[in-house]
């Protein structure tokens, strides 16, 4: 799954430290046993960002490497900083397009236009 967290006109974008693939993506994870999409969106974004908040389902997945993501949005209280973990090494409150143009995979470039 995957999360796009908004703040304001703005969107999140985290960077993977280089021993997990130094590239620019949106919050994401796996679902655990007995987790929904849902819960595994929540559950991520609190680990990777910190942020305690719901999130609402995009309607919009997409089939990646043989996998099957669910996407969400989630939005952040104005000030709001990340709490990075240790998959990432920086991050970036960008425009949609400004995001777009640093998300590594396709499939987020383009749903991040929409959320």
């Amino acid at each position: 799954m995957i999360v796009f967290v908004r703040r304001g006109g703005e969107v999140l974008v985290v960077h993977r430290s280089p021993a997990n693939g130094a590239y620019w993506h949106s919050v994401s994870g796996g679902v655990e046993d007995g987790e929904t999409d849902e819960e595994a969106a929540v559950r991520e974004l609190r680990e990777e960002t910190g942020l305690e908040t719901s999130v609402e389902p995009l309607h919009r997945p997409f089939d990646y490497d043989g996998m099957h993501v669910e996407a969400f949005v989630a939005d952040a209280p104005a000030g709001w900083e990340p709490t990075l973990d240790w998959e990432h090494d920086d991050y970036r409150w960008c425009t949609r397009d400004e995001a777009a143009e640093l998300l590594h995979y396709p499939e987020p470039r383009a749903l991040v236009q929409v959320v």
